[in-house]
């Protein structure tokens, strides 16, 4: 959506006090913890753009509360897997050996949006220290929720959204599915599916203040069923449902979703090819 498209398709523009009574209205409330995810563009416009919703979502929090957001940098990963798009297979070493290592305050996110890219920036805010599946958090419980991303296993058990998962914490989807919904991620980590596998996975990272390209193990995650999982969660009744801004907007338990996702991957998913 162009941002003429967005001006005409509003009657009024939304603001930072706007964006929080429905964010309130929603169920949204003080001192919870929240990892959102969003598309600005489906939010109609706005004044004040991603830092408008930044200011809201913190509002509604508050200080007691903890934001979190995804601030994936996938560009920093092995170029032999890379397919939108793909590079010449004599470039491979080249890039493993000249990309810049991961910098929590220099390294841009890459395919979150907006919103995320101007929250991983805010005052305040602090960033865990994996090259490809950071997150951003802001509050209460944001140095819990960072600290110690490991690079093995890198959405499971050592990752932010396990510590999400320990504070009974909240997902809220903002004008995007549970395609984007990375707290199903840790449910792949929990279940087991004809298939599963461990894989080798490689960034470029500081050790001892010097560059170099590590190799850390992995499961091989897949985003494909996520949508027809969400659908099967929103169907227990689980999820509230609203409106913020334009965009349809879903909040919900993330314990609940990621043991409710946990058991459907054992039960529905199966290995690639198969019938």
């Amino acid at each position: 959506m162009s941002e003429l498209d967005a001006i005409q398709g509003s009657n009024t523009p939304n603001t930072i006090t706007s964006l929080a009574a429905e964010l309130a209205a929603l169920g949204v409330q003080p001192g919870m913890t929240v990892i959102a995810h969003s598309s600005l563009s489906k939010l109609g416009w706005v004044a004040g753009g991603p830092v408008a919703v930044v200011y809201a979502l913190e509002r509604v929090v508050g200080p007691e509360g903890t934001l979190v957001m995804p601030a994936h940098s996938g560009d920093l990963s092995d170029p032999a897997e890379w397919q939108n798009p793909p590079v010449p297979e004599v470039w491979w070493e080249i890039i493993r050996e000249t990309t810049p290592a991961f910098d929590p305050d220099l390294t841009p996110t890459r395919g979150m949006g907006a919103i995320p890219e101007c929250f991983r920036k805010q005052r305040g805010v602090l960033r865990s220290a994996h090259p490809q599946v950071s997150f951003a958090a802001w509050g209460k419980h944001a140095e819990a929720i960072t600290q110690n991303h490991l690079l093995p296993y890198s959405m499971g058990e050592t990752s932010p959204l396990a510590r999400i998962y320990d504070l009974d914490g909240w997902v809220l989807l903002l004008g995007v599915g549970h395609s984007n919904n990375t707290s199903l991620h840790l449910a792949e980590y929990r279940a087991d599916w004809p298939g599963k596998q461990v894989v080798k996975l490689g960034a470029p990272i500081l050790t001892g203040g010097e560059q170099q390209w590590t190799w850390f193990d992995d499961i091989n995650t897949d985003t494909d069923d996520f949508p027809l999982l969400g659908e099967a969660f929103n169907a227990t009744g689980a999820v509230k449902t609203g409106s913020v801004g334009r965009a349809e907007a879903l909040l919900m338990s993330q314990r609940a979703l990621v043991d409710f996702a946990a058991a459907w991957l054992a039960a529905n998913r199966r290995a690639p090819d198969s019938p």
